[in-house]
This record gives C-alpha cells, sequence and structure tokens, in this order.
C-alpha cells in the first residue's frame, strides 16, 4: 500500500523500458500508485554528451496521455529528476518554471563535471575526500537552486565509491550533511528513501538510515519513496522493507506529490 514517485522508463537514457510495462509491473507489486521521474542531465559527462537530454515535448505528451487512461484505475503521476550543476540553475529553473510537473526531483549526478558512477570521480582522490565534496556540492547547489520538492538518493556517492559503503558512516561527515538536511527544511524541501541502495548491495537505502532519522529529529516531514527503477523488474524494490525504516527514524506517514503540492498518507502496518 504505498506509492513508488521515483522510476525511469525510455525517456530516460540508461533505460529502455516501455512505460506501460512499468505501470504493470507496478500493479503487480499492489502499489497504490506511482510517479515517472524521467532523467534530465544537461552537460553530462558521458559518450554521447546528449544521453540524459530528455525530450520534454514527447515525455510531456505520453506520460499524460497514459494517466488519462488509467484515470480510475491506476494513479499515474507526472515527474521529473534533474541533475543539477551550479552553473545550470538558472536553465533548470526554465525548465520547471515552463513544464506542468507533479514532482520534481533534484539530484547531484555530476560533480566538478565528473559523475561518481565512472571511476575518473575518484582518481586522485581518497574515498573519504571524495564522498566530502560530493556533499559539499549538495551544499553549493542548495545555495542557489530551490524549485524542486525532494532532494534524491543524498548519499548516491556511496553506491560507486571504491569500497561502497564499507568505511562510510554517518558520524563521518555530519557536519556537512547536518548542514544539508537543516538547509532542507528550512527551505520546505523533502529527502526521499531510495531503494536502490538494496539494489546496489549496500543493505540499505539511499541515504543511509542515520541521515533518515536525523532528518527526521531536526523536524524533517516530506519523505517520498522511490525505487530508482529503469526496468520492471526493479519497480518497488525491497519496498516491503520502506516501512519498518521509516518508523524506526520516526515517520508516521510518507509523502507524495501533486501539481508540486505534497500530500501525506499514513505509513501501512
Amino acid at each position: 500500500m504505498l506509492w513508488d514517485t521515483h522510476m525511469h522508463c525510455r525517456f530516460s537514457g540508461d533505460s529502455d523500458a516501455d512505460p506501460v510495462d512499468m505501470i504493470k509491473a507496478a500493479q503487480d507489486a499492489g502499489l497504490d500508485g506511482i510517479c515517472f521521474t524521467d532523467h534530465l542531465d544537461y552537460d553530462f559527462p558521458s559518450d554521447p554528451p546528449d544521453l540524459f537530454v530528455l525530450d520534454l515535448n514527447a515525455y510531456e505528451q505520453e506520460i499524460p496521455a497514459l494517466a488519462k487512461k488509467y484515470e480510475g484505475t491506476f494513479p499515474i503521476l507526472h515527474g521529473i529528476e534533474i541533475g543539477v550543476q551550479p552553473h545550470l540553475h538558472e536553465k533548470l529553473h526554465e525548465v520547471v518554471r515552463s513544464h506542468d510537473y507533479d514532482q520534481v526531483i533534484c539530484s547531484s549526478h555530476a560533480i566538478d563535471g565528473l559523475d561518481p558512477y565512472y571511476k575518473t570521480f575518484f582518481i586522485g582522490r581518497e574515498e573519504h575526500e571524495a564522498y566530502r565534496r560530493y556533499f559539499e556540492s549538495i551544499l553549493e547547489n542548495l545555495d542557489g537552486f530551490s524549485d524542486f520538492d525532494v532532494y534524491g538518493h543524498i548519499d548516491y556517492v556511496v553506491r560507486y565509491g571504491p569500497n561502497t559503503n564499507k568505511f562510510y558512516s554517518y558520524e563521518a561527515y555530519a557536519d556537512v550533511l547536518d548542514a544539508i538536511l537543516k538547509k532542507l527544511i528550512s527551505m520546505g524541501k523533502g529527502i526521499e528513501i531510495n531503494t536502490g541502495g538494496f539494489k546496489y548491495g549496500l543493505g540499505h537505502p539511499n541515504p543511509c538510515e542515520d541521515i533518515l532519522k536525523h532528518y527526521r529529529s531536526f523536524g524533517g516531514e516530506i519523505i517520498t519513496i522511490g525505487s530508482d527503477a529503469h526496468e520492471p523488474k526493479h519497480v518497488a524494490y525491497d519496498f516491503a522493507k520502506v516501512p519498518r525504516i521509516l518508523r524506526e527514524a520516526g515517520f508516521t506517514h510518507y509523502t507524495i506529490f501533486e501539481k508540486r503540492q505534497p500530500r501525506f498518507l499514513p505509513l501501512p502496518e
């Protein structure tokens, strides 16, 4: 009895999934609804360089049309995941202002022109230094960009580090992580619990449980749930773990966004 509000289909450069297949997988998983959040990453370090430049017009025709087709039987929301870099703030403001989305996820993918997914991000950097630089970049984005609803997978970087999360802990980065969470709360923004971390073998969601707990302890209330699925078999991935994790973090509810407005739903027992 949950919503998956972070998922991708063939409009994202790293997915070939038919959106109808993603919808059917969500229905089979017993979800209450979904939100498509396909990637828009300008100036991304990939080959080809426009791999994540979303076809906004086609996307805005097909997903709302599917939402209308399934209206009354299965709720489908239309969102976007934007990859933020400091020099893109104004360009992304214009994209968000000029399109009608239910939810906007702001994510840090490229940092200093590099994505941690590619090992070049870690060349010449100790793992601890690389992780810290990633978190610092989030603060830099928050200083200049505010047109979003939820910050995605805050510790995304640990998925790809040389030792992933073996030596990673909240305490090691508490100063910068606390600053991120307090800044988000002051801006009225939420975070997500992204179960992709389980898929990547971390044994924890992104962000980790301690980040979820600190966000809640600082007064944060907006928490969305997403699988980060790029193919049907990963829709609602390990969602059975989510209610317990959120309750232990202090939440009694989770959040979906409709027309950029939060709606709070009770966690299932």
